[in-house]
């Protein structure tokens, strides 16, 4: 099996403390890609912008229809639109930095896992997984628990 390139594009909308590098983004993300095991070996693109409050509760009232700041959202793109010989491109993830730091601090986690969680899991949504009903939920958490294990994180979902 050839090796999948990552093509990562990373937008800082916003300066607040504890922001990951592209580096830790990117090996976290690949993690994701590896473990869902649902990209052929097409080189992939994904796009990470980080947002401060306003921009992630605009995007979640426009989307969602939420009014209100979240985490991280995942807007897929439609792999079928890549052209041929072109990286697959799957698609966006947004994640609000004040509300990733206020949650691990909520939460008493370290601020590095709290972010290498999200970022996994807007990936996760990027490859087709939900968590809409439970037995989806319980698939794609056991598999970001699984992801989040092999870079020494913490199982999210358990209790402290």
């Amino acid at each position: 099996m050839n090796r999948t390139e990552l093509i990562l594009d990373v937008q800082l909308a916003c300066d607040d403390p504890g922001i990951p590098d592209e580096e830790q983004m990117r090996g976290w993300i690949a993690a994701a890609v590896s473990a869902a095991k649902r990209c052929d070996d097409s080189n992939i693109e994904v796009s990470v912008r980080v947002v401060d409050a306003d921009e992630i509760q605009a995007l979640n009232e426009l989307y969602r229809q939420q009014a209100r700041a979240t985490n991280v959202l995942s807007f897929p793109a439609d792999p079928q639109a890549t052209p041929p010989g072109e990286a697959m491109l799957l698609g966006d993830v947004v994640v609000c930095a004040p509300v990733v730091r206020a949650e691990a601090v909520q939460q008493g986690k370290p601020l590095a896992s709290h972010w290498a969680h999200m970022l996994v899991h807007g990936t996760l949504h990027l490859l087709g997984y939900d968590h809409d009903a439970d037995a989806e939920a319980a698939r794609m958490e056991g598999l970001e628990i699984e992801i989040l294990v092999t870079h020494g994180i913490a199982n999210p979902y358990a209790s402290p």
